[in-house]
């Protein structure tokens, strides 16, 4: 199995600035001008749609610099102008758009609630939910759209219960999820949308206020009314709001892209079926082979003069890193165009790197090694009940993530 990333198809343009995107992603292929870039230019000029022009990082080793380097800046950038790649800005006050010393104290804060071991305990809930899941689909039908029937509710039902939101108001984070994953939402309607959600998070903050609860969100309420170094109320609305969408929404992507993955080449999935002790570098090796998102993220702002390989980067340019194209570098990943479940070592940037690397990544890697543990177990013969081709891909959206995933067993 390879990705679309042949240089060859690529005509030579040394230093040219093109515009981005390259071409309108399509599935989880990657348009090959990343292949080429990352070998000929791998710090490249490119014009984004809004802001002007920026610079793009394609290998593993700048990107891991420009990811974790203080001298790169999201702050910078945070409700300005900016090259970026849609027209919406990044909002100030959440983790993304923090700098040390705030994104350091902010982190601390919700890393007290978001403990390992807080998520760990959750394992027996995620496989019994999703065992209950697998009995409701092959009891309705022979043939069931995974993302619907396992993929989305086992992402939202895990959120759910880690926040302590109820199941039925998933409705409410759903509408400002999609705004916010929206490529193509009118500014107006995603602001509505997030008026809303505020809205919602403030109900459940008071409530948690008068009746402490143990769940994530109590202890985020916690942290801000009893620590003298406590969150803003700001700051625990925006914390809320990136982990109750991103929590869901990324998780279920990935679980249908996997599937998908694993279905299209069932030599794959049925190597996961023969020794389940797989699964763990499988979903390793998923999360760096998959391009989870359509474009190449924010920017971050040079604060000074830096060099990264042998391009210097002025103060005040933008950079984005391409964490998709750095996860296919052949001189960190030998056959970086191949699925292969055997490799040992695997230091992939599919959660970022450094002081942003996603918060949330325990609670994603046990969600996908714990339903293709039971897929895998239960489901032994599941396949896709179309062609691999005539999978449909949701158009206008950041996630890259099929309309449907029709599979049968």
């Amino acid at each position: 199995m390879t990705s679309n990333s042949s240089i060859s198809e690529v005509p030579p343009e040394a230093g040219a600035t093109r515009p981005y995107p390259f071409s309108t992603a399509t599935g989880l292929g990657m348009d090959p001008l990343y292949a080429y870039l990352r070998e000929r230019e791998p710090v490249s000029r490119v014009r984004m749609p809004y802001g002007g022009e920026a610079w793009m990082v394609t290998r593993h080793a700048d990107a891991k610099l420009v990811l974790s380097d203080p001298r790169f800046s999201m702050a910078a950038g945070a409700g300005k102008d900016v090259p970026r790649p849609t027209e919406q800005l990044l909002e100030p006050g959440g983790l993304v758009a923090m700098d040390p010393p705030e994104h350091t104290r902010l982190r601390r804060l919700a890393g007290r609630a978001f403990t390992h071991r807080r998520v760990e305990g959750m394992r027996p809930s995620v496989a019994a939910l999703s065992n209950r899941l697998v009995d409701e689909m092959t009891a309705r039908a022979p043939s069931a759209d995974l993302l619907e029937a396992i993929a989305l509710p086992v992402s939202i039902g895990v959120i759910c219960e880690l926040l302590g939101v109820d199941y039925e108001d998933r409705h409410i984070f759903q509408r400002f999820s999609d705004a916010l994953l929206s490529t193509s939402m009118a500014p107006d309607e995603i602001r509505r949308s997030g008026e809303e959600f505020v809205a919602y998070l403030a109900q459940l903050v008071e409530e948690r206020r008068q009746s402490p609860t143990d769940d994530l969100l109590g202890a985020m309420v916690h942290a801000r009314d009893d620590d003298e170094d406590s969150l803003s109320k700001n700051e625990l609305y925006m914390l809320g709001a990136g982990l109750l969408v991103g929590g869901y929404e990324t998780t279920a992507a990935q679980i249908g892209n996997f599937t998908y993955l694993l279905l299209r080449d069932r030599r794959l999935y049925e190597s996961l079926v023969a020794d389940p002790s797989l699964i763990h570098n499988a979903v390793e090796e998923l999360l760096r082979f998959t391009p989870l998102t359509t474009v190449d993220g924010y920017a971050r702002i040079a604060l000074e003069d830096v060099m990264v390989g042998d391009t210097l980067i002025r103060s005040g340019d933008a950079v984005f890193t391409s964490v998709a194209a750095a996860n296919l570098d052949p001189e960190v990943f030998p056959g970086p165009d191949r699925l292969d479940f055997a490799r040992e070592r695997n230091p992939h940037l599919g959660f970022g790197h450094g002081i942003h690397y996603c918060m949330g990544a325990p609670l994603a890697r046990l969600e996908i090694q714990v339903v293709l543990n039971v897929l895998t177990r239960r489901l032994p013969g599941l396949r896709l009940a179309v062609p691999a081709t005539d999978v449909r891909w949701q158009p206008g959206l950041l996630l890259r993530v099929p309309e449907r995933l029709p599979v049968t067993w």
